[in-house]
């Protein structure tokens, strides 16, 4: 049902109509439409700069919209603060919540409306019993005692989820909720999710993630350049068609591989190993190749990429670039040598978000911008201009705050940031995660290009589709150690899979 053509559907839970929101002279959303019904699971879909977390910010109370229709079972709102949209029953359940880690489950669950005895005091006791039974019913195992440090993501995405219930919120919005969670996480989380679609909720679920988006979902609406583009039902459409509409034009090459000439082993890694972390790892990157280090969640990839950048050291084993030892728990010397590592985290850990674009783009070449001890803003725009107009940066302007761009745009940044630095060897981690499908076609063939141009690329992804895509050579990992190692042509999803997840090891 197409939220433009039935504005008021009689079982519509929520409906926006043609909303508009700016921000000064820029629009962040044109007209934005949307329709959620009780008892179904909605997907909401476009790539970064379209006005999703626009809209949803409107639904949360956070911005107040300039124009267009915000109906609510019917009625007629217009929130001023999260506080009432969440007393209307509205609930947003982010990717990274945001819980006290120094109190209990139960205690976060009911934090600010206790529930008090006939003495004035908090009834410890019934808010116990009533976080025991939520968790029942969403046939999750709990502990309702436990301090919340800690718990996964994916635990304290539940507590958020036992917080919406307690509230008896009728609308729930999960924003990227499945980006830091392994696959038995995801499951887990969507058997919540059915169960409260099962009790007539509306979910609201944001993904860059078609195969969840099919997974789960009832019905899809597409979102482009801050407008409404159309809403379907999944059964009815296709990955391609969504992609169509999300883009505007068909992405027929999502995993560009343009020919390359695989040269002389650049670097060199052997025997790594750290206790209880990984053990006797080894492989090689030439130039020109990519790599691709697949694996599932807690495999240990990160955990190699960053002990061979020199982020983290190990006790045994050694890492050689172009013949060269490395020294182990030095990234400055490892950067001068010309590796450069685009980290998983790129807001916490590949971006200052309060500074500007250029800024980050030229922090790891500062030293080389510097004059007289000195760095110059103009010498310092002139570098950055040239990566944040090569990779096609969307800001305002190079001194814009990073935080405020989008997700993809940010990975864009580190990118520049790193290829600024001239690498020979560029580890990039999780290179496409979180960013739409038009991006990451973009990031995959600059990292083609890249190869092409004789760069030795590692590439770590939990993206099948993406190491299969890209990788000249794939290396698997299993509980800290290789298990398997494949040539592209070798390299099949059972393959892989089987190697991540049988016990066995690749033979030395």
């Amino acid at each position: 049902m197409s939220a433009d053509q039935n504005p008021t559907a009689p079982q519509a839970a929520l409906v926006l109509h043609k909303v508009v929101k700016s921000f000064g002279p820029v629009v962040a959303l044109r007209s934005g439409s949307l329709t959620l019904e009780r008892g179904s699971i909605h997907a909401l879909i476009g790539e970064n700069g379209a006005g999703k977390s626009t809209l949803v910010k409107i639904v949360a109370g956070l911005y107040r919209r300039d124009a267009g229709e915000f109906l609510l079972d019917g009625e007629s709102v217009d929130f001023t603060s999260t506080a009432q949209s969440k007393a209307a029953g509205i609930a947003v359940i982010y990717q990274e919540p945001t819980l006290f880690p120094d109190l209990s489950v139960t205690e976060n669950i009911f934090m600010g409306r206790q529930p008090t005895n006939r003495f004035g005091r908090i009834d410890r006791k019934a808010m116990r019993a009533e976080a025991v039974e939520i968790f029942q019913r969403l046939g999750v195992a709990l502990d309702p005692d436990r301090v919340t440090e800690g718990l996964s993501i994916a635990d304290q995405q539940i507590i958020e989820i036992a917080k919406a219930i307690s509230l008896d919120a009728r609308v729930l919005i999960m924003d990227e909720p499945t980006a830091a969670l392994s696959g038995v996480e995801v499951e887990r989380l969507f058997a919540v999710a059915r169960s409260l679609r099962d009790e007539g909720r509306a979910l609201l679920f944001i993904s860059h993630r078609f195969d969840e988006v099919f997974d789960l979902c009832d019905t899809v609406t597409v979102m482009r350049d801050g407008s409404y583009v159309d809403t379907q039902s999944i059964a009815e459409t296709t990955v391609d068609d969504l992609v169509r509409q999300m883009v505007g034009r068909d992405v027929t090459e999502l995993f560009p591989k343009l020919p390359a000439e695989v040269g002389d082993v650049i670097l060199d890694v052997r025997g790594l190993t750290r206790a209880g972390v990984f053990r006797d790892i080894s492989f090689t990157v030439r130039a020109g190749e990519i790599v691709g280090l697949a694996g599932l969640v807690g495999a240990g990839r990160s955990e190699v990429a960053r002990a061979v950048f020199g982020v983290d050291t190990y006790e045994s084993g050694s890492v050689t670039l172009a013949g060269v030892a490395l020294p182990k728990g030095n990234p400055q010397k490892a950067t001068a040598r010309g590796i450069a590592l685009v980290p998983e985290d790129r807001r916490k850990q590949g971006l200052v978000l309060d500074d500007g674009v250029s800024r980050n783009i030229t922090l790891a070449i500062r030293s080389k911008l510097a004059k007289w001890g000195l760095i110059w803003g103009a010498l310092e725009n002139e570098s950055a201009k040239v990566w944040a107009s090569r990779l096609e940066v969307k800001t305002a302007a190079l001194d814009a705050e990073t935080g405020t761009l989008s997700g993809g745009n940010q990975q864009k940044v580190v990118l520049g940031k790193w290829l600024a630095t001239e690498p020979a060897v560029l580890i990039v981690d999780e290179p496409t995660r979180g960013i739409d499908v038009g991006t990451k076609a973009e990031v995959h063939r600059l990292m083609s290009q890249l190869a092409q141009q004789g760069m030795a690329i590692l590439m770590i992804s939990s993206e099948l589709p993406e190491v299969l895509g890209m990788a000249d050579r794939v290396l698997v990992m299993r509980e800290g150690r290789l298990t398997g190692e494949f040539p592209r042509a070798e390299a099949t999803p059972e393959a892989v899979m089987h190697a991540a997840t049988a016990d066995a090891e690749v033979a030395r």
